[in-house]
């Protein structure tokens, strides 16, 4: 595989900054202390439980800021480890962690974990919402690098560094890292640098064979989508996510940010997702 190849470099493109539209606040007539906390009772009773997926170079805490956000509102949040194995086996584990929430869930997936939400929450019934940050949403059949060699604008095959590791079964597979010296500008340009040192240091790899893995079928097609156009985007070419998002017929938002956008700007984030929440159990 020439990776150079699949994430071709090219022009930049010129950075959208879009804002998430505001939700008027549900306003209660309190006749009685008792009434009162029935109706919030009921309230909180409304909102999803939202499951975070991180994707490729990252790992749950890259969802810090935006867990905190929807803690403060009052959400239920699970953000688990993506395994970053194979399309087919993240997809199944995401199954197992839907499995064990109570309620409607909104699913919410970053980069790769785009592909996996789409995977784990197809015949879902209580999968309400998926949410799209800076993410793949491929089509039966699409890998993801065949997403990203779709339109130019990536630059991240030239910064990656692969590893050779062993598979249980026998023989070897192939873990990307991206390289250190890098990470930042490639990956998260907008995060400080102290910051992105730090995450370069701790990212974890994806196996080259999930970017090469083809979707079944996708989630997307039944379930509300809802997605973050990240525009200074140099992992996933802004023209593949707009593409991606309209094909989905996704409420789309767009952003000035780089692909780190859950760490550089997670109150937008968190917003778009409160919108997802609301408009699908309301």
């Amino acid at each position: 595989m020439d990776l150079k190849t699949v994430f071709r470099p090219t022009r930049k493109r010129i950075a959208v900054l879009g804002a998430v539209a505001a939700v008027s606040a549900l306003t209660l007539t309190v006749t009685t202390p008792a009434s009162a906390a029935r109706a919030e009772h009921r309230a909180a009773g409304e909102k999803p439980t939202v499951v975070l997926v991180h994707g490729a170079f990252a790992d749950a805490s890259s969802w810090n800021g935006v867990v905190k956000r929807l803690q403060h509102e009052g959400y239920q949040v699970v953000a688990p480890a993506n395994p970053l194995r194979g399309l087919a086996d993240d997809a199944a584990y995401v199954r197992s962690v839907l499995a064990s929430a109570k309620g409607p869930v909104v699913l919410v997936g970053h980069s790769y974990g785009g592909a996996v939400i789409s995977e784990a929450a197809t015949g879902d019934p209580n999968v309400k919402a998926l949410v799209y940050i800076g993410a793949f949403l491929p089509d039966k059949g699409e890998s993801a690098l065949e997403l990203s060699n779709k339109f130019p604008g990536s630059t991240l095959g030239e910064n990656l560094n692969p590893v050779t590791f062993p598979l249980p079964g026998g023989g070897t597979g192939t873990d990307l890292y991206i390289k250190a010296d890098k990470f930042h500008d490639q990956f998260a340009a907008d995060v400080p640098k102290a910051t992105t040192d730090l995450m370069a240091a701790t990212q974890r790899p994806i196996a080259a064979s999930a970017l090469e893995e083809k979707a079944t079928e996708p989630a997307w097609k039944t379930i509300p989508s809802f997605d973050l156009v990240t525009t200074q985007d140099k992992n996933i070419p802004p023209a593949a996510q707009r593409f991606m998002a309209e094909r989905a017929h996704a409420h789309t938002v767009e952003i000035a940010a780089s692909h780190a956008v859950s760490v550089s700007q997670p109150a937008a984030v968190a917003d778009l997702i409160e919108h997802a929440a609301r408009t699908v159990t309301h």
